[in-house]
C-alpha cells in the first residue's frame, strides 16, 4: 500500500488517498472503507444518448472520476477487485450525480477515502505500507551454475543477488559446496520471515540438505518449490503459482494462533485473561489490557449498529490504545480468527489479573 496524500476537511474528518498494491491492501481496505464514508476514484460508466444526432444504442460506456457516499463493499477475492458500492456524490459529468453506481478498485488503481479515520483504521493502513516497504519473503532460485537471490514485496520482485560462476573442473571452477556455502552467507543476512526455494531439478534439494545442515535457523524459514527456471521466470513461476500469497497468509495466521495460544493458556490457567464483550469491557475500565483481541467480523457489525453489545467499540478501543494496549484485529476466514468468535468475538490478554 502507498499513501499519496493526506489531508484535512472541513467537516472534521481527513481525506487519504491511497494505492493498493496488491490482492492483501484490497482485503484491508475492505475492512476500512465503512458505510458513509466517501471514496472517490477513476471509473467507466454506461451513459444513455439520446440526443437527436445520435441513436440510443442503450449506453456507451465513458469514463469519469466520481466520489460515492458508500453503502456497501465486496472483497472479491478471485476478481482481484473491491467493489465499493453506493450512490454518486460528486462527478465529473455533473447528470451522474445522484444515481448508484459501483467503482472497481484494483491493484495500483488511487482512490480517496475521506471519513472520521478510527485508530485501528490507521495502523491497518500503516501495518499494509509497512509490508509493501519491508519485504518480508524472499524468493531464491537456484540451479548447478547459479543461485539468484530475489527480494518480494507482495506481488513485486526484485532481485538482491545472483551467484554465477563455472562449475566442473578448472582452476577458477565453483564447486556446489562452495555455491552453496555462499548461498547460506548471502541467506543468513537476510531480514525475513519466510524463504521460497525453487528450481528445476534436484540442486535445489541438494542446496536446502546443506543449508539445513549449516544453518537450521535459516532451514526453518524455507518452502522448496519446483519451477522449470531460475531468475527471473523462476520467480514470476513462483507468484503465479500463489506461493508467495500463501506463505504471507500463513505468516499472519501463526500470528494470530500464537496470541490464541497464549490467550487460551491464561484462560486455562485461571490467569491474565479476559474474554466476552462484558469482561473485557471491564478489563479495559481496569487500564489492565496489554492486548486486545477482536474479529474483523464482529468489529464490522458492531460498528454498522447490526451487533448486538451494549458498548460503543470504538470508545473500547480508542480506550485500550489510550492506556498503552495493543489491538489485534482477527480475520475471520481462518482458524485463529474462528476460535475467537466461539469465545465471544473479543477477548484480552492482561497486564495482570483481575480479582
Amino acid at each position: 500500500m502507498r499513501i499519496v496524500d493526506r489531508q484535512r476537511v472541513e467537516e472534521g474528518g481527513e481525506r487519504i488517498t491511497v494505492v493498493p498494491e496488491s490482492l492483501d491492501d484490497l482485503w484491508h481496505l475492505n475492512y476500512v472503507i465503512e458505510p458513509g464514508d466517501r471514496v472517490g476514484g477513476d471509473t467507466h460508466r454506461r451513459v444513455r444518448r439520446d440526443d437527436e444526432d445520435l441513436r440510443d444504442t442503450g449506453g456507451e460506456r465513458e469514463h469519469m472520476y466520481a466520489t460515492l457516499e458508500v453503502e456497501e463493499t465486496e472483497f472479491a477475492r478471485f476478481a482481484n477487485r473491491l467493489r465499493v458500492s453506493g450512490v454518486i456524490e460528486d462527478c465529473s459529468r455533473e447528470d451522474q450525480v445522484g444515481f448508484h453506481h459501483t467503482l472497481n478498485v484494483e491493484g495500483n488503481e488511487e482512490i480517496e477515502i475521506t471519513k472520521r479515520w478510527k485508530p485501528d483504521q490507521l495502523e491497518r493502513l500503516r501495518e499494509a505500507v509497512e509490508a509493501t516497504e519491508n519485504p518480508d519473503v524472499a524468493v531464491v532460485t537456484v540451479e548447478e551454475a547459479a543461485a539468484y537471490v530475489h527480494d518480494v514485496a507482495q506481488y513485486g520482485a526484485e532481485e538482491r543477488t545472483s551467484l554465477t560462476g563455472p562449475t566442473g573442473k578448472g582452476e577458477y571452477a565453483r564447486s556446489r559446496s562452495e555455491l552453496f556455502a555462499d548461498l547460506t552467507d548471502v541467506l543468513r543476512t537476510l531480514d525475513v520471515d519466510a524463504v521460497i526455494l525453487a528450481g528445476p531439478g534436484f540442486t535445489k534439494r541438494d542446496a536446502y540438505d546443506y543449508i539445513e545442515e549449516n544453518a537450521p535457523e535459516v532451514a526453518e524459514k524455507i518452502t522448496v518449490v519446483d519451477t522449470s527456471a531460475v531468475g527471473d521466470r523462476g520467480v514470476h513461476e513462483v507468484l503465479k503459482r500463489g506461493a508467495v500469497e500463501e506463505i504471507q497468509t500463513e505468516t499472519r495466521i501463526a500470528r494470530e494462533a500464537e496470541l490464541i495460544d497464549e490467550l487460551t493458556r491464561a484462560i486455562a490457567e485461571g490467569g491474565e485473561a479476559a474474554y466476552g464483550v462484558d469482561d473485557v469491557r471491564e478489563a479495559v475500565e481496569y487500564g489492565a489490557v496489554e492486548t486486545l483481541l477482536i474479529v474483523d467480523e464482529r468489529l464490522r457489525r458492531e460498528r454498522a449498529d447490526e451487533g448486538d453489545w451494549e458498548v460503543d467499540v470504538d470508545d473500547l478501543l480508542e480506550s485500550v490504545d489510550q492506556k498503552g494496549g495493543d489491538v489485534v484485529v482477527f480475520s475471520h476466514e481462518f482458524d485463529p480468527g474462528q476460535q475467537l468468535s466461539n469465545l465471544g468475538g473479543i477477548a484480552a490478554i492482561l497486564r495482570y489479573r483481575l480479582q
